[in-house]
């Protein structure tokens, strides 16, 4: 049994150094993440996917990226939203579109910075872990758990030793 629970318990700690890992690492090479939280990129990035962007200049864009942006004042959408662009106009506009929309979205924009988030690798399903850490409660779980198995075991082998002292004491 002991060794069940070593096996279980450095199985889980190699799983949340690997996840830490997969969230740390790209954010220290200069990518940024983003959930998809629609599913307007179905089949390419499907709804609860992490995706990676790296910031580029936007003289780089190019018709066929997936950018992460946010939309004019009005469009509808008020987060960002990461979409394919589908025309750069001649006066600078982009015109974008989920590659599970029927139709392009009804706004053109100009993006107003010198940068902008390109999609450069998605990852299914992380981002429901990712959305999932930003309950309060679920991160109390997932720190409150192992904290309390910790002190249990530890409770545990107190108790073990100081039934073995008393075991040894001459009556």
């Amino acid at each position: 049994m002991r060794r069940l629970v070593r096996i279980a318990t450095t199985a889980l700690l190699v799983a949340a150094v690997l996840a830490g890992l997969g969230l740390v690492v790209p954010a220290l090479l200069g990518y940024e993440r983003y959930v998809i939280v629609s599913g307007s990129m179905s089949g390419t990035y499907d709804r609860g996917s992490l995706v990676f962007d790296e910031v580029v200049p936007v003289r780089e864009l190019r018709v066929g990226d997936v950018i992460t942006y946010r939309p004019p004042p009005g469009a509808g959408p008020s987060g960002l939203v990461t979409h394919r662009i589908v025309a750069v106009e001649a006066d600078g506009r982009f015109r974008t579109k989920g590659d599970a929309n029927p139709v392009v979205d009804p706004w053109t924009f100009r993006l107003t910075g010198e940068r902008q988030a390109r999609v450069v690798a998605g990852v299914p399903y992380a981002g429901h872990a990712l959305a999932a850490l930003s309950d309060r409660r679920v991160r109390i779980l997932l720190v409150g758990i192992p904290a309390a198995l910790i002190a249990l075991v530890t409770l545990a082998g107190l108790w073990r030793e100081s039934g073995a002292e008393l075991s040894e004491r001459p009556a």
